[in-house]
């Protein structure tokens, strides 16, 4: 397994567009991907961040979403969106209870 924390910061005021963006791109490729094992996605605390926790079956699954077309148009949609990159933590999970 794999798992990825994701923290975006926006542009003042863009939150909501980064979201439209992510379900327009996002939830419907995460959807249907079976590399996916878990997915959360919320608003942080401060009102220009966006925060998103992935678990894959693998770290191979993970590389495969991140070129995936949809992964693709989003980074392209969502950048003009964020004050920067997104802060991206990676880690193997060691043990997690499952739904």
């Amino acid at each position: 397994m794999q798992a990825l924390f994701l923290e975006h910061c926006t542009k003042p005021g863009r939150r909501d567009e980064l979201e439209a963006s992510w379900r327009r791109h996002m939830m419907p490729a995460i959807s249907t991907n079976d590399g996916h094992l878990a997915y959360l996605y919320g608003f942080g605390a401060d009102p220009d961040t966006v925060v998103a926790f992935q678990l894959y079956r693998s770290g191979e699954d993970a590389n495969a979403f991140m070129q995936s077309p949809a992964y693709l148009a989003y980074l392209a949609e969502s950048r003009p969106l964020l004050q920067h990159d997104p802060e991206i933590t990676t880690f193997e999970p060691r043990w997690f209870k499952g739904v």
